[in-house]
């Protein structure tokens, strides 16, 4: 029944940001842009994603934190592997290592020097949901999942959902093995869990 309910709501939310539209989809991510970038210092190693499919785009906050000399860091999914590593971003130019993932829904993965996610200062993490405690209902890959819970008795990296206001919700469906992030971060503003 659980995965039944969390299909149900993936299929939910997913319209919910699909009805955004594709300029109040750019007009809020402008704005979350905006607010991304009070996590930006010199030298702090800051995890982001490749946006797949409507997922938030963070551009801005990219252009915005190379500027400012932060380090920015992908992740890279290992074959056979759910827990992921985090490789450089990439120059400009910088061909691809592999692609990762079927149909439109592919991942690029870049070489570079791997770290686990322990050796970031702040994880980004994309989302379909999050509830108003922190808990988030991401892709179904279990990918965040198992990284997340690979750092949980480590030095912990600040780990803030990026998404839309219209992806929270009052209460998600819990397993024994989520762990809640730290903040939220949407057009509406930031929430510190």
């Amino acid at each position: 029944m659980r995965n039944e309910e969390k299909h149900a709501l993936r299929r939910e939310l997913r319209r919910a940001r699909a009805q955004m539209g594709h300029q109040g989809r750019l007009a809020a991510g402008q704005t979350i842009n905006r607010l991304l970038k009070r996590y930006i210092k010199r030298g702090r190693k800051i995890g982001v994603y490749w946006p797949m499919g409507k997922e938030l785009r963070l551009d801005g906050f990219v252009r915005a934190a190379q500027k400012r000399g932060a380090k920015l860091y992908l992740p890279y999914i290992e074959p056979r592997s759910r827990r992921m590593w985090f490789t450089p971003y990439p120059e400009s130019g910088m061909e691809r290592e592999r692609i990762r993932g079927r149909a439109r829904l592919n991942v690029p993965q870049f070489a570079g020097r791997k770290i686990r996610v322990h050796g970031l200062s702040v994880l980004f993490v994309p989302l379909v949901g999050i509830d108003r405690e922190g808990y988030r209902l991401g892709q179904a890959g279990g990918y965040y999942d198992a990284t997340l819970a690979a750092m949980k008795y480590r030095l912990q990296a600040k780990t803030v959902g990026v998404g839309f206001a219209c992806q929270l919700v009052d209460r998600l469906p819990r397993e024994p093995h989520d762990l809640p992030l730290d903040g939220f971060v949407s057009e509406a503003g930031i929430l510190c869990f």
